[in-house]
């Protein structure tokens, strides 16, 4: 054994008490130590915040961490002062000050991790004061959204590359759950690797059970689901109003649930989430808001009311499932007409360019920016007043965002605390004229000239309670003054608040003007179809094994048979089964389905599908006019019996 791995193991149980290290993380750790730029590759609940902790904690220097999660952030910076490791985290939440001494303590002081959304990066404060740093390692967390490739795109994320110039001695450690080989090709690229290395571990969730169950009552599958397996369970439902019908559904029928999505008021949210995590709410019913960056390891069934939109996206969130090893169930929940729905969201990902140019002209006309103005400004932005006023889905103009992202328009910061925010909109001269006339606001004007320098140029982030300190007023006096200045333009302010920032990068144009990439725009919008066509067909997958699906897909070479999943088990427990060598070509028609299910017995609708050559919508239409006609129904295994 190296001096290296000696060093690691010692630093591994000198702060977390560890014996030894999970399968696939010292090998990691070697790298990043030596020096090489490293993709890791590794499901969720596999321990990836020590493959950066613990090379940091082994050497001098400090490790940046970019993650889009606040949160986590915070949860992450808590957990290490506890163990006595010096951390601090960079949010919205923060003030002009705050930041600043953290950003100094981080250059002079002994802080060791310094954790950073990526939307901080081209600030000036972190331009001048990382090059200062010792920075030894750049952590990118969630490393697939970097990638327009991959499912959860987020622009901010190509800020990156920034961050390497500013530190160009540092070693990059890329970390994701979920990245196919061209998306982990793209990442490397996009960081800039010095050479491209790729660490993969096992895909295989041996303790999960992956199963789908076609229905056409969903409430009642997912009922019987719950009452078979104890323990705490997630169900993700892909609307915010799906996801509060669900949860009352449940509660109707006796069951321990609650809702949590995007729409519900922040405090709301936590309280649910700790209730959850605290084993006081066994059942939570969420959007795909929750769940990042929640470590809750006795998770027993993860159950996807909808199907999600990429294999990448499933694999995170069913993966929340059996992180402390024990029997769990991730299930999957389709309806006849889920895969033509699925279809349909590739046309709101991708709106017609037409309407995402009227899109931003609206949400300009909104914020009330003129033409030739705006550029560089945030503003609070409600994305669900805007799409209520404008008759739009959330989902469409959120995407339509992040394509003017993608071409240089706009920015939408991920939801989070947000500390108020003033620029004066008066020179100098204008603001000593106001001074002389409103005595009465000397007191906060004098604060904010005092405490936040350029505050004339940008926005400043702002403490009401050091400006009330300074000035001698109470929170609330402050406030009202800030409203007051604010309503006769001698400052713009945006209030603290949860609410996303919109930020313009340009100055606004006419919408005639606005320039989309048509030819980026087509090729991701390919990407997305293969991305669902890939989901689609682990749906309907008639034979061979789920997990072992889930491992190819992500690249990995030796799959192997999981013996848990559905399809696994009716073929070991000889269920009859369509054969490969059977002729597909068969129309499919009510005749013929009936026929086969008096000829083969029970099936799944997936061993029906694969009859026939007919695309899959036409074969689940015949059968749910069969079961609405009485003629066939399906069982508590989810198999298709005819009556």
């Amino acid at each position: 054994m190296s001096c290296e791995q000696v060093d690691i193991l010692a630093t591994l149980h000198k702060w977390w008490g560890y014996e030894g290290f999970r399968e696939g993380q010292q090998q990691v750790i070697e790298a990043v130590v030596g020096g090489r730029d490293t993709l890791a590759l590794m499901p969720t609940g596999a321990g990836k915040s020590l493959l950066y902790q613990v090379p940091t904690m082994a050497r001098e220097g400090l490790c940046i961490v970019v993650t889009p999660l606040v949160a986590l952030m915070k949860d992450q910076v808590d957990a290490l002062r506890r163990r006595g490791i010096n951390a601090v985290a960079i949010h919205s939440g923060l003030t002009q000050r705050a930041i600043d001494i953290a950003l100094d303590n981080c250059v002079y002081g002994d802080v060791k991790f310094l954790y950073i959304a990526p939307e901080r990066i081209p600030s000036e404060m972190m331009r001048l004061r990382v090059p200062k740093m010792k920075v030894q390692l750049i952590a990118v967390d969630e490393a697939h959204c970097i990638s327009q490739w991959g499912y959860d795109f987020r622009p901010s994320y190509l800020r990156i590359k920034e961050l390497r110039a500013l530190a160009p001695e540092a070693t990059v450690l890329a970390l994701t759950a979920s990245a196919t080989p061209s998306v982990a090709e793209d990442i490397m690229s996009q960081l800039e690797f010095g050479e491209p290395h790729i660490i993969r571990s096992d895909f295989s969730r041996p303790n999960i059970s992956f199963v789908v169950r076609l229905t056409y009552n969903k409430s009642d599958q997912l009922c019987r689901i719950l009452e078979s397996v104890s323990g705490s369970a997630i169900v993700y439902v892909r609307t915010r109003e799906g996801c509060e019908k669900v949860a009352n559904y449940l509660r109707e029928k006796g069951f321990d649930a609650d809702y949590y999505h995007a729409g519900m008021p922040h405090e709301e949210r936590s309280i649910r989430q700790d209730a959850w995590l605290k084993d006081q709410l066994r059942i939570i019913v969420a959007t795909s808001a929750f769940g990042m960056g929640i470590d809750k390891r006795d998770v027993r069934v993860v159950v996807h009311y909808d199907m999600c939109d990429s294999m990448e996206a499933y694999y995170q969130e069913a993966g929340r499932a059996g992180r402390d090893g024990g029997r769990s169930f991730a299930v999957l929940l389709m309806s006849s007409d889920e895969i033509s729905r699925c279809q349909n969201r590739i046309d709101n990902e991708f709106p017609p360019i037409k309407l995402i140019k009227n899109i931003y002209n609206d949400i300009c006309s909104s914020l009330m920016v003129a033409y030739g103005e705006g550029g560089g400004q945030s503003f609070q932005f409600n994305i669900y007043d805007f799409c209520t006023a404008h008759h739009l889905s959330v989902q469409l103009v959120r995407n339509a965002i992040k394509l003017l992202t993608l071409n240089g328009y706009m920015t939408l910061s991920d939801e989070g605390e947000n500390s108020a925010r003033v620029m004066f909109c008066v020179s100098r001269e204008d603001l000593y004229d106001y001074r002389i006339r409103k005595r009465e606001m000397e007191g906060v004007l004098l604060a904010l000239l005092r405490l936040y320098e350029g505050i004339f140029t940008e926005f400043k982030p702002i403490d009401v309670q050091e400006i009330a300190h300074l000035s001698g007023y109470t929170d609330e006096v402050v406030r009202e003054q800030l409203k007051i200045l604010w309503q006769q333009h001698i400052i713009r302010y945006v209030p603290r608040s949860f609410t996303p920032l919109l930020t313009l990068l340009c100055d606004r144009v006419p919408k005639h003007d606005v320039f989309i990439d048509s030819e980026n725009y087509r090729a991701r919008k390919r990407c997305l179809g293969d991305r669902l066509n890939a989901m689609c067909q682990y749906a309907l997958l008639n034979d061979g094994c789920r997990s072992r699906y889930i491992q190819e897909y992500f690249g990995q070479s030796d799959a192997t048979d999981c013996g848990c999943c559905d399809l696994c088990i009716d073929r070991r427990k000889g269920r009859v089964r369509v054969s490969d060598q059977d002729d597909n070509q068969t129309e499919p028609t009510p005749q013929v389905v009936l026929k086969l299910l008096t000829d083969r017995g029970p099936m799944s609708v997936p061993q029906l599908v694969a009859n026939f050559s007919a695309w899959p919508d036409e074969v689940v239409e015949i059968v749910g006019d069969l079961i609405a006609d009485h003629k066939i129904y399906t069982d508590k295994l989810g198999k298709l019996r005819k009556k």
